[in-house]
């Protein structure tokens, strides 16, 4: 198949480790990369390896239905891209042969990161398999800072720029915080995307708001990225840049459940930075997030396969 991926020592709970990807909807990819940039908190380079361990507390089973995702979406776990934190030449290079080997040939991938700037490269491949690719990214940041060269803060700048995203149909949600560059709000919207703070999600609600979502990217292949510090730091300690104010675990498990009925081609969660989670509490969320997200694909699946009979 491909050498773009290495077999992890354990997977994500249990599923089969895997380098082929036709038979599976949706294959679990590490990408243990960081910057090492931050001047203080560096580490999320091990966030796979933590999301994966952490994983095997979690039990099978969907509350909301009695699919089981990994039969429906014969999940695997591909490993980790073989990147070198640090090295965003060599290791962007890899994120995009690891997202194009699963997105190629037909599957969806779920990746484990990593911190924010795993997302350039995801979105390049992702574009290359999906032309009329949208984003959907819930964070505390835009992540589309007017910064140089290429950085966790400018992924989705550099993605307009490249033009492997339409901004016009793509969302930044839950915003918050100061920022290191003035205007981050503004520049997003400028760039085309609708830019959604935290405090207007909340004061709009999340029904309405994820409508608005589904109206605008209706039949376009989605892109969403989920950094784990859209969620407060009280439940989400271990991040790269903790920004108080965020949702609680519960808060943010049930906006994930409203991205119900986006055509997502590719999923991405990302920043948990292990040496600030002694506990494993940010993992843990990290991993019952993916899991939402498989079971919300696979009640996709199953729905669109009863359609089609």
């Amino acid at each position: 198949m491909t050498t773009a991926c290495l077999q992890p020592q354990s997977t994500f709970m249990n599923v089969p480790a895997a380098t082929s990807f036709r038979e599976s909807r949706a294959v679990i990819i590490g990408l243990p990369f960081d910057c090492g940039a931050h001047p203080a908190r560096i580490g999320s380079r091990l966030g796979p390896a933590a999301i994966r361990q952490e994983s095997l507390a979690l039990e099978y089973g969907d509350e909301w239905s009695n699919i089981d995702c990994f039969k429906v979406l014969n999940v695997v776990d591909a490993g980790n891209a073989l990147v070198q934190p640090g090295n965003i030449e060599v290791s962007f290079k890899a994120i995009e042969a690891a997202i194009t080997a699963i997105a190629g040939a037909g599957a969806i991938p779920v990746s484990l990161g990593g911190d924010g700037a795993i997302a350039l490269p995801e979105m390049r491949a992702l574009h290359a398999v999906h032309k009329d690719l949208v984003t959907v990214h819930l964070d505390s940041h835009t992540d589309a800072y007017p910064s140089e060269g290429y950085t966790n803060g400018n992924p989705f700048l550099r993605a307009v720029e490249e033009k492997v995203i339409d901004p016009t149909a793509s969302f930044h949600i839950g915003m918050r915080g100061n920022a290191s560059f003035p205007s981050v709000f503004k520049l997003g919207r400028d760039l085309g995307y609708t830019v959604i703070p935290q405090r207007d999600l909340l004061k709009t609600g999340v029904d309405t708001v994820f409508d608005q979502v589904r109206a605008k990217t209706r039949g376009r292949p989605v892109y969403l990225c989920w950094d784990m510090d859209f969620f407060d730091p009280s439940c989400a300690p271990g991040v790269c840049t903790p920004t108080p104010g965020g949702v609680s675990a519960r808060e943010g498990l049930s906006i994930l459940e409203a991205c119900a009925g986006l055509n997502i081609v590719g999923i991405s969660v990302n920043t948990v930075s292990p040496p600030h989670d002694p506990a494993g509490t940010t993992a843990l969320l990290a991993a019952n997030v993916v899991l939402n997200f498989l079971n919300l694909l696979a009640r996709a699946t199953a729905n669109s396969s009863r359609s089609a009979d």
